[in-house]
């Protein structure tokens, strides 16, 4: 009696081992190269070709800081007058709280000279989100 063999077909299955592998490569270049893309970008700030936003029906909150580091308020009672970091502090601080309590939203905008220390600015923006502002527009000359 003669056995018959038993022919195997063929294993028509695509092989996705090397797939992975080369899909883990790229994981590993991207997750290395990525930040690498953020660093050493140069902007200049004063100058932006961006939409103008649309004001509520509310006067924004606009803090400036000149040249000189000093800062202002719009919505002060003099704002031609520099006020202290903790005047500002609390007089933002008091207009989010009647924002919140009617239940609306104040756009708050910061206005830094193009002459002043990037820190005046950053240090304005910490006291605002101190006064409890969670959004923060920058305020830029349109270029064009």
């Amino acid at each position: 009696m003669k056995k018959q063999r038993v022919r195997k077909k063929p294993i028509a299955e695509i092989n996705v081992v090397p797939y992975v592998d080369v899909m883990l490569v790229l994981l590993v270049i991207f997750m290395i190269t990525t930040p690498l893309l953020t660093e050493g970008v140069s902007v200049s700030l004063p100058h932006a070709k961006a939409k103008t936003i649309q004001s509520p029906n509310q006067v924004p909150i606009v803090v400036s800081v000149n040249d000189k580091g000093e800062y202002f308020l719009n919505i002060s009672s003099d704002p031609n007058h520099s006020l202290t970091a903790q005047a500002l502090l609390t007089r933002v601080a008091a207009e989010m709280q009647l924002a919140r309590q009617a239940q609306q939203t104040r756009q708050v905008l910061v206005k830094g000279d193009r002459h002043v220390e990037y820190d005046k600015v950053v240090s304005a923006m910490v006291l605002l989100q101190q006064a409890g502002v969670k959004n923060v527009g920058l305020v830029t000359q349109s270029v064009g």
